[in-house]
């Protein structure tokens, strides 16, 4: 059997994730593949010995090789799905918006219902909210319902209303359902438990489209240079559906995929559903072993808990959606049964309230780690953190997965996240130094689609953030962090340390060479460097 490597590159400037050069870029030039593992770093003389007459040679000419970025808070199928709806992040102004829906409804006019993605608060303005009857004066015939780029809100025009039979029963603005000034549904409608009846009526799109679709979205997410995503919902059908794709060797990224818990479900389930989960599904593509719960909203929509309210509405703190014993009583059998859990909480009492539950589970069944594949637990969100509570992510061994694309860039950049708010609590909002220099292991995500899946842009984002407030901290990151956010951490997020998220011998070939020197470049100038190739599992399954 011949001992020749698949693939070399050479003249690379190799960042391995290496913890003891942490901040610092390796004298590696050199790496070699072999079938889907690492097989060589070094120097390029010694490469030598791994090259022979099949053995593809990139030179890199001196830009950086990373490990394959792993991206920590993804929403894959939904995603996906999205790229078949109107894409409507560009949208600023009503204009705007009647412009894409007007343009899609037309390309599109075989479909019922239209759906559109994305769409950020403030439309009409911050001070007038999107009602059906701006809806209705775009569209009045067919059912439309839009949904907010943070998924936690959606409007609708009186034709879904009425085909969802809302328009006329009784509804609760206490239960998230707006209400006009005629007493009926304003179509702003706000979380799911308010949404949810609408979009099931949407009809579901045949198993064609969705593979068309899934496709679609690993081509694209392969040319950013992702090799891995920690799905945040999912269920038994959705993690088959990739591995369908993967016996069809279509899968150009790895999933990590939760079993998704909601309040009604029962305590049974995690050792019922979501255990059964975990034993079929470990694959070296698709794997389970995760329960995501929610224990709030977001600040956009006054839905995530604070614990000093909210700048307009002082006595509003938000509403939990699990009660403490219940969320408790949850953690604990899923940390029993050897189950991680990830849990969205954005508001600063919605993160000490799940910290709350995993001591609970931590005093209720001992503190556990790699031993058994158990624990490390994990926060996502944490857009505001209460001084006194970073200390327990380290004590507890819980791992903050944060979203550096969802922290406004400054004051004044028009995001409505920053009104919700009080400005003397500024500092601590995404908070990414505060939470580092308390010893907590983070990580780094995208939370596609609700914000671009660009690692790179992500990086750029942390390293070129600046304080929004004379005498805050900006919380910036230096270039090594954010990639060992983005990679080696991402892996021990996911007890994967061990295969994947550094550059070392022995280790899954999951790789990106960028097209430049990342830690060479201004970090201004960040976002101009780009993905020349991904390597997944030894495959390049991308390449400019």
């Amino acid at each position: 059997m011949s001992n020749d490597a698949d693939l070399v590159f050479l003249g690379v400037d190799t960042y391995t994730g290496e913890r003891r050069e942490a901040g610092f870029r390796s004298p590696a030039r050199a790496v070699a593949v072999k079938g889907n593992r690492i097989v060589y770093v070094g120097d390029e003389g010694d490469v030598d010995a791994w090259r022979g007459p099949g053995t593809r040679v990139v030179d890199g000419r001196g830009a950086s090789l990373l490990p394959g970025f792993i991206d920590s808070h993804f929403h894959l199928m939904h995603g996906a799905l999205a790229l078949g709806d109107i894409q409507l992040s560009e949208v600023r102004m009503l204009a705007d918006l009647e412009t894409a829906v007007r343009t899609f409804a037309q390309e599109n006019q075989d479909q019922a219902w239209l759906r559109g993605q994305g769409l950020r608060y403030g439309i009409p303005s911050p001070d007038e909210p999107l009602t059906r009857h701006h809806l209705d004066a775009i569209e009045a015939e067919r059912p439309l319902v839009l949904i907010a780029y943070d998924v936690h809100t959606a409007w609708a025009n009186t034709a879904a209303l009425e085909a969802a039979g809302m328009l006329h029963d009784r509804h609760d603005p206490a239960a998230g359902t707006m209400t006009g000034d005629d007493g009926l549904p304003a179509g702003e409608l706000r979380e799911e438990s308010a949404y949810g009846t609408l979009l099931a009526c949407i009809p579901e799109i045949d198993d064609a489209r969705r593979r068309r679709l899934a496709r679609e979205a690993l081509a694209w997410l392969a040319s950013l240079g992702i090799t891995s995503v920690h799905n945040m919902d999912g269920n038994y059908g959705q993690a088959a559906f990739y591995a369908a794709l993967e016996d069809l060797d279509q899968m150009s990224l790895r999933v990590y995929v939760p079993y998704t818990v909601r309040p009604q479900t029962p305590l049974e389930a995690l050792a019922g559903e979501a255990v059964v989960m975990r034993d079929r599904f470990q694959s070296g593509m698709v794997r389970a072993g995760a329960v995501k719960f929610f224990m709030d909203g977001v600040y956009e929509s006054y839905t995530a808990v604070s614990l000093n309210g909210y700048p307009d509405q002082p006595t509003n703190y938000g509403e939990p959606i699990f009660d403490r014993e219940h969320f408790a009583r949850m953690a604990t059998e899923a940390d029993r049964l050897g189950l991680q859990i990830f849990t969205h909480a954005c508001g600063d009492g919605a993160v000490r309230r799940v910290l709350d539950g995993y001591e609970a589970a931590q005093r209720a069944n001992g503190k556990r780690d790699s031993a058994d594949a158990v624990g490390r637990h994990r926060v996502e969100h944490i857009e505001m953190i209460h001084p006194d509570d970073a200390p327990r992510f380290a004590q507890l061994g819980v791992i903050a997965s944060m979203q550096p694309l969802h922290a406004p860039l400054h004051e004044n950049d028009g995001d409505v996240w920053i009104r919700r708010v009080r400005e003397e609590d500024w500092d601590r909002a995404f908070a990414w130094r505060t939470m580092r220099e308390a010893g907590a292991t983070m990580v780094f995500g995208s939370d596609w689609p609700v914000a671009l899946p660009d690692p790179i842009l992500g990086i750029a984002s942390v390293v070129n953030r600046r304080p929004w407030k004379a005498g805050h901290n900006s919380h910036n990151q230096t270039v090594a962090e954010a990639i060992d956010s983005y990679t080696r951490d991402a892996a021990y997020a996911e007890f994967q340390e061990d295969q994947k998220g550094r550059i070392k011998t022995g280790m899954l070939a999951d790789l990106v060479l960028l097209t430049d020197n990342i830690f060479a470049v201004p970090p201004q100038e960040i976002t101009d460097v780009s993905v020349a190739m991904t390597v997944m599992d030894g495959r390049v399954v991308y390449e400019r």
